[in-house]
């Protein structure tokens, strides 16, 4: 690491603390520490979602996956990308009519049950935990390549600045640092894609033909199949993928710091024209990092392959752009986990101890104590879990909190808005059925399971898919379809009220 590479991190991570600084100043209440008080335009919060978007996985994961497995390692591209069509369509004006700080709000705006609250709140800390970790493992693996320090080291330290970014600066500081962050990202990610297709003489088809002679996948490496041979396999990952990000809930928690309904909308307008762009150009990142860095030499780094975008920019720019595009890297990693800290927070403080324990009757200042209790709490949690996934690939960590978002949360959200005789039984049956199905079925997975010991248990694995979603989505519909069937007839007074409020925002 030499002395530019570390005025990159010191100045990046100098200008996130400023600003933590200056939103501390404005971070009062309750509402400024979940919400920015709603006070972000379409354009701060849609910049703000795509930086909250484009985590680890994205930038460190998916350059990785197409650089080793070609094809296979761009389904997480087009699946995080269309996957903003369902947030866009379904979830996005909806959300912002009904809730306030969390999921768990949009729910009990028609179940008013602490039991529903409760179910949701303990989707969403299990969620950001699998998130966080992969953000985590990403940070490590980054931070040990370039200084040469232990990974325990390196997570922890991320783990420290993103516990200070949440406990001082709330909603306001987190967003900032997403917008700074993104724009970074962009210029970073745009600045390679160009030398790339410089390297390639500008010539998009001659890059593909040349990629075909690259790899020792021959041919195969432009096809599906490297990585993915069981096709289940790839249709439970693509569905986990295009279905969850609308059960994310560091995600859906953005569409809160706004105003109305109709700037949630036109945030999602800028996020996806962002993420759109961005996961085109990881073709050229995965690209050419197989062509300029080599399969080997990624491994060698890290098995994963978590560091071929780092590597990329050394071969194509040197130590200074392989410094810039990893602070960069790593303040991608700061903001993703600040935001994933916020909203584990809220969960916690907000829906667990401020209306469930407290029944309601928690005044401000004991809310935000707890919220900032609570952040130190899933920073330390996530970290003591990041140290035992080291190995494993950043972006198939994340795709496993895409299934539990869209085993879990999706079925209860579209239930909640569009099915006038869904009740409190089916909301619960649905979060539970959901989130239970997708944890077992992970946990009997070849994720955890090998015949030669390479995985956490040896012995063959009895689900045979590494992403549940294929089975555990369908499960969390059907037990909120049985759950309402079973359970006491529906409010249609209280559903009509909800249906009248997710569309024109009336409160």
């Amino acid at each position: 690491m030499n002395a530019i590479g570390l005025s990159f991190f010191v100045a990046i991570v100098g200008l996130t603390l400023f600003v933590t600084y200056i939103a501390s100043k404005r971070t009062n209440s309750a509402s400024e520490f979940y919400t920015a008080g709603g006070g972000l335009s379409g354009w701060q919060n849609g910049i703000a979602i795509a930086g909250d978007y484009l985590s680890a996985a994205s930038f460190l994961g998916i350059a990785g996956a197409i650089a080793l497995f070609g094809f296979d390692g761009f389904f997480y591209s087009i699946g995080y990308l269309v996957a903003y069509l369902v947030v866009l369509y379904i979830v996005a004006e909806p959300l912002r009519n009904l809730g306030k700080y969390t999921l768990a709000d949009m729910i009990t705006a028609r179940f008013d049950q602490k039991k529903v609250r409760a179910a949701a709140a303990i989707s969403t800390l299990t969620i950001v935990l699998f998130y966080m970790i992969a953000q985590l493992v990403g940070a490590g693996a980054l931070i040990q390549l370039l200084l040469g320090i232990d990974y325990w080291i390196a997570v922890l330290l991320v783990g420290v600045m993103m516990t200070i970014y949440v406990l001082w600066g709330g909603m306001a500081a987190t967003s900032w640092v997403q917008i700074i962050k993104a724009a970074l990202l962009m210029v970073g990610t745009v600045l390679i894609s160009i030398l790339v297709l410089w390297k390639f003489n500008f010539n998009i088809l001659g890059m593909f033909t040349e990629m075909k002679s690259v790899t020792s996948n021959g041919e195969a490496y432009l096809h599906p199949g490297v990585k993915y041979t069981n096709g289940l396999d790839t249709i439970s990952m693509m569905i986990a993928l295009v279905l969850g990000t609308a059960g994310l809930p560091h995600i859906l928690m953005r569409f809160f710091t706004v105003k109305d309904a109709k700037t949630a909308r036109s945030s999602v307008v800028y996020a996806t024209w962002i993420v759109g762009i961005f996961y085109v150009l990881t073709i050229f990142l995965g690209f050419g990092a197989a062509a300029f860095v080599g399969s080997d030499a990624i491994i060698a780094a890290n098995p994963a392959g978590n560091m071929a975008a780092p590597l990329l920019a050394q071969a194509l720019g040197g130590d200074i752009l392989m410094s810039f595009v990893s602070a960069v890297a790593f303040a991608t990693i700061l903001a993703v986990v600040a935001g994933l800290v916020l909203s584990g927070a809220s969960a916690f403080a907000h829906d667990l101890y401020g209306q469930i324990i407290k029944k309601g009757k928690v005044t401000e200042k004991e809310q935000m104590n707890a919220a900032r209790l609570a952040s130190v709490g899933v920073s330390v949690f996530s970290i003591l879990l990041a140290l035992g996934a080291q190995t494993m690939n950043v972006a198939f960590l994340v795709s496993l909190a895409f299934c539990i978002a869209a085993s879990a949360n999706l079925p209860v959200i579209i239930y909640t808005i569009y099915w006038k005789n869904f009740n409190t039984t089916g909301a619960l049956t649905a979060i539970i059925t959901g989130l239970i199905s997708a944890l077992v079925l992970v946990a009997l997975s070849p994720n955890l399971w090998s015949a030669d010991g390479s995985m956490a248990f040896t012995g063959e694995a009895l689900f045979p898919l590494t992403n549940p979603a294929l089975v555990s989505v369908p499960l969390g519909f059907l037990g909120g379809w049985i759950g309402t069937l079973v359970g006491a007839r529906a409010d249609q007074r209280k559903y009509a009220e909800v249906d009248v409020k997710a569309n024109i925002g009336l409160k």
